[in-house]
């Protein structure tokens, strides 16, 4: 009889974990933007850090007014692909929360599913905080006019 009431506590256990880290990897409860792992652009102290830590981590590549580098859709003489812009022109507000952060957090390898694809992007675990890359990713998004703002909002609602 132990046997099987220590069997059901591993199940059970087993399936807490596996469901947080289901939750955790959908980006939280992302589809309704108030998750801890969704952007959240009208934070004004949120987007505030995330345009300083824009600043120190992302703008040498993708510009300081989110325009990425030109022919960004081409790739250079190094096989890789420019750093796209995260304006409006872009491609960014394109992808659910979830998948930006995943792109910042794991690379874009890892979200490609792709462990030879090769990029410029650097892999932000370790370096930034999840914390950091909603903080980046808010200020991002917050830069967007309304109408874009509100068809990546539309994209996490169909994602969830």
């Amino acid at each position: 009889m132990k046997r099987a009431s220590t069997m059901a506590a591993v199940a059970f256990a087993l399936a807490v974990v596996g469901g947080g880290a289901w939750w955790i990897l959908r980006g939280g409860d992302s589809g309704r933007g108030t998750g801890p792992m969704a952007l959240r652009p009208d934070d004004a102290r949120l987007a505030a850090r995330g345009a300083t830590l824009y600043a120190a981590q992302c703008a040498s590549c993708h510009g300081a007014n989110l325009e990425g580098q030109p022919n960004w859709r081409e790739r250079g003489p190094d096989g890789l692909l420019p750093a796209p812009p995260h304006d409006a022109s872009g491609h960014t507000w394109h992808h659910p929360d979830a998948t930006l952060i995943r792109i910042t957090r794991d690379g874009v390898a890892a979200v490609a599913g792709d462990p030879n694809y090769r990029t410029a992007m650097p892999v932000y675990r370790g370096r930034l905080s999840d914390e950091d890359i909603v903080a980046v990713l808010s200020w991002i998004k917050s830069r967007w006019p309304a109408d874009v703002r509100s068809k990546h909002d539309q994209i996490n609602a169909r994602a969830k």
